[in-house]
């Protein structure tokens, strides 16, 4: 089974649905206990990291979460859930994140392109990523984001886009994954993502 992950954040719905597409049992939850027992979590939202963060703190989740990743179960960050992966972010200054990954979230420079950046963009795959497979030649997935990765561990970087310039958007290290694009509204490629991500074992 797979945990979604509630926390109160949005988009749980447009998870669930692609994977039910997908034939793979899954449930939207907030109980610590489900999550723990689940084979596989996701952690997506969408909102604020300052206000996320707090949700995840008063229902004991933020603790929940670091558990999954130390125990090797498969877990995936999908956009905010991403953002929430890291030591902090720009957009709320002096809010410890869960920092499974070191590094920060940062504001997409003004480079004269809209922020948010919303739509669709190819991405370049950076390393032999074992979610980001046989998604063929520049794949396009769906983003919804005004903040980026930026870490001092270039390595753990799985992806990048290009929006005014190279931002990094995924990020890839032993069983926690993260994305700050959207799989389950990617379309083809976003199910090849999820497929690869079900397929996992403990690592």
């Amino acid at each position: 089974m797979i945990a979604i992950v509630d926390y109160g954040a949005g988009n749980l719905k447009s998870v669930k649905n692609a994977l039910d597409f997908l034939g793979e049992d899954n449930k939207i939850t907030a109980e610590p206990k489900e999550i723990l027992g689940a084979d596989k979590v996701i952690l997506p939202g969408v909102g604020a990291f300052g206000g996320a963060m707090e949700a995840l703190c008063q229902r004991g989740l933020d603790e929940v979460v670091k558990e999954i990743a130390q125990r090797g179960t498969p877990l995936l960050g999908i956009c905010l859930g991403l953002q929430l992966m890291f030591e902090e972010s720009e957009e709320s200054p002096g809010v410890k994140g869960l920092g499974l990954f070191k590094g920060k979230i940062v504001k997409i420079p003004d480079r004269g392109l809209k922020i948010p950046h919303m739509g669709w963009n190819s991405i370049d795959i950076a390393k032999d990523s074992r979610i980001l497979r046989n998604l063929g030649s520049e794949p396009y997935v769906y983003f919804v984001h005004s903040y980026y990765l930026k870490t001092p561990r270039e390595e753990i970087i799985s992806a990048y886009t290009e929006y005014g310039e190279r931002l990094g958007i995924a990020a890839e290290r032993g069983n926690v994954f993260a994305t700050q694009f959207h799989p389950e509204k990617s379309g083809a490629v976003g199910m090849e993502i999820l497929r690869n991500f079900i397929g996992l074992e403990q690592h």
